[in-house]
């Protein structure tokens, strides 16, 4: 489901009389583990007073009253950065979701109201009402009954505390000229995930799939905003790959592809079709350059962990002295050897649970 932009038609009007650039950042979480989906999100921001040529604003420096990068700040702004720096250790004493669900949660709470009070920042209650508004599909059949649970949210902080962040962060982004016009999220789990590869996909192929997806509602939002803008998109470089030139052909049959440039680090694209233009990167190291990236690294990062709970959450109740997993390759093995004769009493089919690559 995806949430209308809060920019009405004269607030469009009024942003591109100044430079406005749409702004998307694309990246996932959990393209090595064997259980548990692939989720790709996606965080689209339109920025006042940005001058396309000039590159990409830094939204950290913008934002720098109400957004840091460090975990720890005292002047309590809200950690937007790379999800394997945000997530903490399971065995520490906090929760180790707290800054994820804090920046996700905060960000997208400022979506979904105009008012101006902290209650009408309220995050979703629910796991349920989150998967729903970021677009994230979790397969919830008799095959996958692993899902079939929902979660309480927030599940590190207080709800009330979550909506007062919110709001400051809301008052802070329209201090600096910068609304969050989508935030979204891709889960790829087991069963497609195989079903995919099964067809002749590669690990690598499904993630690109699943970013030219993205690509299309970063246009369409784009569009809405501001029909005039040109988006630029930076996504983390896939797989090591370095050149995208065929691939985007391939996404984008009818457009014309001109390579701004491609080096060790950066894969930077224009494309122009019908629908208007675009400019695409692929760089690595993106998080820590770009904050559109981080964010939808968090939301990959916090929407997957939700899906593990919930996984873990099915199987204890069958096995209560089971350890959950993160789904990752060695300790997966270890985790499914554990459950396999609940697997076989529930009748769980092992390509629907297990990645084959």
């Amino acid at each position: 489901m995806c949430i209308p932009c809060r920019l009405t038609p004269n607030d469009a009007t009024t942003w591109h009389n100044l430079f406005v650039m749409i702004y998307a950042g694309i990246d996932e979480a959990g393209y090595g583990p064997m259980l548990g989906p692939l989720c790709v999100g996606c965080s689209i921001f339109a920025v006042e007073d940005a001058d396309p040529a000039d590159g990409p604003p830094n939204l950290w420096a913008r934002l720098d009253e109400v957004v840091t990068r460090g975990a720890r700040d005292a002047r309590r702004r809200i950690a937007i950065d790379d999800s394997k720096k945000l997530k903490g250790s399971n065995q520490a004493k906090a929760h180790p979701l707290r800054h994820l669900e804090r920046g996700v949660l905060s960000f997208l709470s400022t979506r979904l109201t105009d008012d101006s009070d902290d209650q009408g920042h309220a995050p979703p209650s629910t796991d349920d009402l989150l998967f729903a508004m970021t677009g994230t599909d979790l397969p919830t059949t008799v095959a996958t009954p692993w899902y079939q649970s929902n979660t309480t949210l927030p599940v590190a902080h207080d709800a009330d505390a979550l909506a007062i962040d919110a709001a400051r962060l809301d008052r802070g982004m329209n201090a600096a000229g910068v609304r969050l016009l989508d935030l979204q999220c891709e889960a790829i789990d087991a069963g497609e995930f195989n079903r995919q590869l099964a067809g002749g996909s590669n690990k690598a192929a499904i993630n690109l799939d699943t970013v030219v997806r993205h690509v299309v509602r970063v246009r369409a939002a784009s569009r809405a905003a501001d029909p005039h803008a040109v988006p630029r998109i930076v996504c983390d470089r896939q797989g090591g790959r370095s050149h995208y030139r065929s691939w985007l052909q391939d996404c984008f049959p009818d457009g014309a592809i001109r390579i701004l440039g491609e080096t060790d680090s950066v894969s930077r694209y224009r494309v122009d079709d019908a629908d208007g233009g675009f400019v695409i990167g692929f760089e690595t190291g993106s998080e820590d350059r770009h904050l559109p990236i981080a964010l939808a690294s968090m939301t990959a990062k916090y929407l997957r962990e939700l899906a593990m709970v919930r996984m873990n959450r099915f199987f204890k109740e069958h096995m209560p002295d089971l350890k959950p997993t993160a789904g990752y390759v060695l300790d997966g093995r270890r985790f499914v050897k554990e459950v396999a004769p609940v697997m076989k009493t529930v009748g769980i089919d092992r390509s629907e649970f297990i990645r084959t690559s």
